[in-house]
């Protein structure tokens, strides 16, 4: 701890604050005492600058070469006015011997004001804004002295690597602690682990409720943006109708094929048409072709309980329900990792599960729908809440052995002879929460097809006592009953919901969407199949020389078709995930467990989604989530084997060895050092893809970039790097 303390210490105080330490010998005297301006910034009597041509827009001033840093000095903005100061600028510092990269710097961020440049007797600050922008500057300085910061936020950021670090390393405590779920103590560091998640939920929601407000920007020549498709959704069903209440132009309406592009483009040029962008359009009424579960559970309660004070009550803002449903996911994956892991790996360690749970959660692009917090998240983060708690339930059926107390058997349980007995509840209650993806996102109601390798030994045993007419029909009717009639219970009236938009109870109005092309007639280019599929899985980092030190790595198509520029594909960001090629090939060691066939299952699925999304919907980085969380649990045993060589998994219903007193084969006694290079390089690994999902937040290319979405913390992080 002491080491760790004097390391961040250092770094602070002397690497990132490398420009306090070489500018201490600047003369801070700049020859001229009001800058020289270029023709295309004008000065208005409030003291802020307006930029007329952004071919001259500049500000210049001579240096003595004491400093390699220049401080841009802001001018107070007024307040009202017609045209507000812009608190975020793009701006490019050139010297007179080379050119500078354009940055971007905030005037709520003070440490970004501060430029390096490179050595010359003069300092032209270049305004990259557009004509008509105001800028509130008053000078730019050179020969400055950059000051001493001292960042407890970085801090905590290096305190907490640190922490892991220690609470991963192969020497660590929580190696030598074996996973016991029973246990109150680590049921109490379970909470404790979800404590920082839970506690940047609250605040975040209650910022997004002080802040949020309709998100709808119309344009008289384009489309109106409105992304508050789920509260709209919500005022329909509490109206009685199943359409949306949005307003519908007489010229859309009569138009002979409103989907063909070039008719919209007409209307469009009258300026009288109004067109929701990527709603769907049938039938002269508008619909939205996204789930409407979330709709149901979250969105619409809200809007009829604040009615009771508000008249037609108050939007719930789709941040706070991504926000609330996202940390619910985490805490159902923790619960259903937790599961597998105890059962493929009896003697797994506190250490290793914990390994195991952030690996599934960086496999599923949790991250990714944590950052993009607007409408097209909403369906993959209620479809991830449910699928967990619905694998986690069925998991749950089965019954747990404790040490000791020999089975623990559910009450109302069905058994059957030669498998174990199955909760019925907890059985329906997953079909329940399974089916509720048709719903959400239809592509994870395929993960009901897991039922079959978890239940694989009662549904032998079933067909085997119906064939020796041993187990009356009857009796054996109530397991497959209880997960096929709550499944129908929430699927029946999905169906009649889309029968009544759309005519067709498996028609969601998917291609009645209004995007940039005719979705009625378009397909998938088959040209991009193949490049798309290896994309999602294998497309490589693009590394660069400034912070973040990743950005988004081109692809090229040989036809046009949707896509997503991503960071990577899901093996380049989290390596760990590759593993789950090996799950096929450890049957033998998972055989005693009974879960190859999950992990294969798993796999194969993944790959399937990840084709299926290749073909029908292009290449988007939020569709990883349909098959990451898949890849994550076709891993989950080969990286507890790779850490736990000699944790095998005990048979269902066997009684442990270790109460038997017989010997385990441990190859961790025979190859110690091995063994720690092994868990060291897996949580080095493992280090890198939370390193790395970190900093693409900071990608400025992305979709809902940081840079727009909240420049001030943008520009205060990579001012850091600015040594």
């Amino acid at each position: 701890m002491l080491v760790a303390l004097l390391a961040i210490l250092v770094i602070e105080c002397v690497a990132f604050n490398m420009p306090f330490w070489t500018t201490l010998g600047a003369s801070t005297d700049s020859a001229a005492a009001t800058n020289v301006m270029g023709d295309g910034l004008k000065r208005g009597e409030d003291g802020i600058l307006t930029v007329t041509d952004p071919t001259s827009a500049y500000m210049e001033v001579s240096a003595d070469g004491t400093s390699s840093y220049v401080r841009i000095e802001t001018a107070n903005t007024p307040e009202g006015g017609d045209v507000k100061a812009a608190n975020n600028v793009f701006v490019r510092a050139d010297t007179d011997s080379r050119a500078g990269e354009i940055t971007s710097v905030s005037t709520s961020a003070p440490r970004s004001l501060y430029l390096k440049v490179k050595p010359g007797s003069s300092v032209r600050l270049w305004i990259e804004e557009p004509v008509g922008s105001r800028i509130p500057f008053s000078a730019v300085r050179a020969n400055v002295r950059v000051p001493f910061e001292f960042s407890w936020l970085r801090v905590s950021i290096m305190a907490a690597v640190a922490l892991l670090v220690a609470l991963w390393r192969p020497g660590s405590a929580l190696w030598r602690i074996r996973l016991n779920p029973a246990s109150v103590r680590q049921r109490w560091a379970l909470v404790a682990f979800l404590a920082p998640l839970a506690i940047y939920t609250m605040v975040r929601i209650v910022g997004e409720f002080l802040v949020s407000g309709p998100l709808v920007f119309p344009n008289p020549h384009g489309y109106t943006y409105d992304f508050d498709q789920y509260d709209h959704v919500a005022q329909s069903l509490l109206n009685g109708r199943v359409w949306l209440d949005l307003p519908v132009s007489p010229e859309l309406a009569q138009a002979a094929n409103p989907h063909d592009i070039l008719v919209r483009g007409q209307l469009f040029e009258s300026g009288k048409t109004q067109i929701f962008w990527d709603y769907a359009f049938y039938g002269g009424h508008w619909y939205s072709y996204f789930g409407v579960v979330p709709v149901v559970l979250f969105f619409l309660p809200f809007r009829a309980i604040t009615s009771l004070w508000t008249p037609g009550g108050m939007m719930l803002p789709t941040s706070v329900c991504i926000l609330l449903m996202m940390f619910l996911f985490a805490v159902f994956a923790c619960l259903l990792v937790i599961r597998l892991t105890h059962r493929l790996c009896p003697n797994a360690s506190v250490a290793a599960t914990s390994i195991v749970i952030v690996m599934f959660l960086l496999g599923s692009n949790a991250s990714y729908l944590h950052f993009r917090l607007n409408f097209y998240s909403v369906p993959f983060a209620a479809s991830l809440m449910f699928t967990t708690l619905g694998l986690w339930l069925w998991l749950k059926a089965t019954p747990e052995r404790h040490p000791g107390r020999g089975e623990h058997v559910h009450v109302g349980s069905w058994s059957v002879a030669g498998a174990q007995p199955l909760s019925l509840r907890y059985l329906a209650a997953g079909a329940a929460c399974i089916a509720a993806n048709f719903g959400c996102r239809p592509t994870f109601a395929l993960s009901a097809l897991l039922c079959f390798p978890i239940f694989w030994p009662q549904i032998t045993s079933l067909l085997q006592g119906l064939k020796s007419r041993s187990l009356p029909p009857r009796r054996a009717l109530r397991a497959p009953a209880a997960v096929i009639i709550p499944a129908l219970i929430v699927v029946l009236p999905l169906m009649a919901y889309n029968v009544a938009r759309f005519g067709s109870p498996l028609d969601f109005g998917n291609d009645y969407q209004m995007t940039v092309t005719d979705m009625t007639r378009f397909v998938q280019p088959t040209a991009n199949f193949l490049p798309s599929v290896g994309a999602y899985l294998f497309l490589p980092l693009r590394f660069t020389s400034e912070f973040p030190f990743i950005g988004m790595t081109p692809i090229a198509f040989r036809e046009w078709g949707y896509y997503e520029l991503m960071a990577g594909g899901l093996f380049a960001t989290c390596p760990l995930l590759l593993l789950a090629l090996a799950a096929p090939f450890l049957r033998r060691r998972m055989h005693r467990s009974g879960y190859w066939g999950l992990a294969t299952c798993s796999l194969a699925l993944a790959v399937l989604l990840a084709v299926f999304d290749s073909h029908t919907a292009g290449l988007g980085w939020r569709y990883i989530c349909d098959f990451g969380w898949m890849m994550a649990i076709a891993a989950l045993a080969p990286m507890l084997y790779l850490m736990h060589p000699g944790g095998d998994a005990i048979a269902a219903g066997a009684p442990d060895p270790s109460e038997r007193n017989e010997p385990r084969r441990d190859v961790t006694k025979r190859h110690p050092m091995v063994l720690a290079c092994v868990r060291g390089l897996v949580v080095a690994v493992l280090m890198a893809s939370i390193i790395l999902a970190v900093l693409a937040c900071f990608i400025p290319g992305r979709d809902d970039s940081l840079i727009n979405n909240n420049p001030v913390l943008y520009d205060t992080v990579v001012a850091w790097f600015r040594l």
